[in-house]
């Protein structure tokens, strides 16, 4: 079986880690999965990451979930453009994520950034996925 949405498989390992109560997970490294959980990580909704090495090589990006009173930092996280249907977005018009308490992560011209930093630097592009 092939995977044709490696971003939405990528945020349901993680969603489901949370919901299950790991402390780790672990995916295939990419530099667009690593700026996702870079911005996850700076804005409080995992523990910390890493990069290593399976056996034959390939790297993989080990995540530590972050945990408050016993329940997942991440409440809620949903593929917004999905590979059936992009969506794309003027810096104006990106979606606040429950009033500016949630995150939603683009990519740009200018990388992976969150919605803060592209609305500060005018910079439209895909929505990935909405974080809360």
């Amino acid at each position: 079986m092939s995977v044709h949405d490696t971003i939405g498989d990528f945020i349901t390992v993680i969603r489901n880690a949370g919901k299950a109560g790991k402390t780790t997970c672990s995916y295939p490294h990419s530099n667009l999965r690593v700026g996702i959980v870079e911005i996850l990580k700076n804005r409080g909704f995992v523990e910390n990451f890493g990069e290593s090495s399976e056996d034959g090589g390939h790297k993989k990006i080990d995540i530590t979930l972050k945990y408050i009173n016993g329940q997942s930092a991440i409440r809620g996280i949903n593929r917004v453009s999905t590979p059936g249907r992009r969506t794309y977005c003027g810096y104006r018009e990106i979606p606040r994520v429950l009033g500016g308490l949630g995150v939603s992560i683009l990519s740009t011209p200018g990388g992976v950034i969150d919605d803060k930093t592209a609305r500060q630097n005018k910079l439209g592009g895909e929505i990935l996925c909405s974080v809360w």
